[in-house]
């Protein structure tokens, strides 16, 4: 049997990926597994559960209009522990039956800076991990990780491998990949360096599939429609993408029989969901915090907030992705729609703090994107000089100490955030920031629309009354 070595059993693998693999098993096409485990001691209890359960679990799905379901998802052949030496992850990587290693890694995880070089000044862990690579020990970073897989895969002569990214960094395959041969390249092991260039490929995918995490209340409500107590539950909503470019050099899955879009490119599908529904939902969940909202739901629901979404994409993301010299293949008002549907389930109580997380990577991933182009084309960028806005004032609330929640942000400097909210012009010294705003940093028309924005966002705060619905 075939194998997919999966790095990350994070809810959003199993809600996701796992799922699909489980919908070809269920066809009786049983040619694929999944073997997974984590590069860090986390999940510890969930790991253990899932082993317990011989990599088993139930996904409850929940649709916009309140419709839940219940299904046990067992396409998880082998949970492979966590060791520190990631001997089990290893191994199975190091295994002739494994074609695919995919993973799901958060934004700030790949360590690139706006010009996607390695940025080991500001990542010490990514310093501490190329420093043991070196020394022939595994690490827990991405590359760190696929490294020593990778050696120990070269060595066994077990052949080609497709590296599968599962996650929102956008052009992920190309990204990722490109982060991994620098990391080998500064290791100095150029033998290594040619095998997985000559013997490996990175498609780029684009994945979407809204994943809360996992609360006591799923497993209570798994329990009461299923029997089945299962401390591993979790929950999703109903809607499902996955689109993959057809660029595998072991094979894949029949993957498009269960749903999967296999496509030539990715870019006009990760362009869409980056923008209408990754930024969309950052400006959400910056925005609800601030008026002291606890889900997404609520923030959507609020007829500001939701303007806010609306006018951002409607004004500023829809006419630089969908033009005369380039249409989109994607109905974007359409899409815009659906994802504001989908934001306003109160059944999925997704957080702002899962949300608002990792800021400091959204900003120039997936915002500042759409601020060049408007400025290229010299045209406004008041609707989406919101979103920068409210994460500044997001940001000067944590440095105040007043944020509800702990806010996680991997490739934050606490020391350079409190001192752009102690500067003696905020705005300036944010809009400045070479790592969230590269070749824009210091840009006259970007300060000016992020400072208009920021009093339409203190207007929008001072003067919030509005009472959020309670869940049903």
């Amino acid at each position: 049997m075939n194998v997919i070595l999966h790095l990350g059993l994070g809810s959003f693998h199993r809600a996701h990926q796992a799922v699909y693999l489980h919908e070809l098993q269920k066809t009786g096409d049983r040619r694929w597994s999944l073997a997974g485990g984590n590069t860090r001691p986390d999940m510890a209890e969930t790991i253990a559960t899932l082993q317990a359960q011989g990599g088993a679990y139930t996904l409850e799905t929940i649709s916009p209009a309140g419709v839940h379901r219940y299904e046990r998802i067992t396409a998880i052949s082998q949970v492979i522990p966590h060791t520190p030496d990631l001997a089990g992850l290893i191994r199975q990587g190091a295994s002739a039956d494994t074609k695919i290693i995919s993973f799901t890694v958060t934004e700030a995880g790949y360590y690139l800076d706006a010009y996607n070089r390695l940025d080991l000044t500001t990542f010490a862990e990514l310093r501490a991990d190329l420093e043991a690579v070196k020394a022939g020990q595994p690490g827990p970073t991405i590359y760190a990780a696929l490294t020593a897989i990778l050696r120990a895969r070269r060595a066994a002569g077990a052949g080609p491998v497709t590296l599968l990214n599962c996650d929102n960094l956008r052009h992920n395959g190309d990204r990722s990949r490109g982060g991994l041969l620098q990391f080998i390249e500064l290791v100095g092991d150029t033998e290594l360096l040619a095998w997985v260039q000559a013997h490996t490929s990175s498609p780029n995918a684009m994945v979407d599939r809204i994943t809360p995490r996992p609360t006591p209340d799923v497993r209570e409500r798994v329990l009461a429609a299923t029997g089945v107590d299962d401390p591993a539950a979790l929950m999703g909503e109903s809607f499902s993408q996955w689109v993959i470019e057809e660029h595998f050099v072991a094979g894949r899955p029949a993957w498009e029989t269960v749903g999967v879009q296999m496509v030539d490119s990715v870019d006009a599908f990760e362009e869409a969901k980056i923008r209408l529904l990754n930024a969309t939902h950052s400006c959400i969940a910056w925005a609800g915090t601030l008026i002291n909202r606890l889900y997404i739901h609520e923030g959507t629901q609020h007829p500001v907030i939701r303007q806010f979404a609306h006018d951002y994409v409607t004004d500023d993301v829809i006419p630089v992705l969908d033009t005369p010299e380039h249409p989109c293949p994607i109905d974007l008002p359409r899409y815009r729609d659906v994802v504001l549907e989908r934001f306003s389930n109160p059944a999925i109580c997704d957080t702002n703090q899962r949300v608002a997380m990792d800021g400091f990577s959204k900003i120039p991933g997936f915002i500042a994107p759409t601020i060049r182009q408007r400025l290229a084309r010299g045209e406004s960028i008041d609707s989406v000089g919101v979103l920068p806005a409210l994460f500044l004032a997001y940001l000067q609330r944590w440095h105040a100490g007043l944020l509800p929640y702990t806010y996680q942000d991997q490739a934050m400097d606490p020391a350079v955030a409190n001192a752009m909210c102690e500067a003696a012009d905020p705005v300036l010294a944010f809009c400045s920031d070479v790592p969230l705003w590269g070749e824009l940093a210091g840009d006259a028309r970007l300060v000016k629309a992020v400072r208009r924005a920021g009093e339409r966002v203190q207007r929008f705060v001072t003067s919030s009354t509005w009472v959020p619905t309670v869940p049903a």
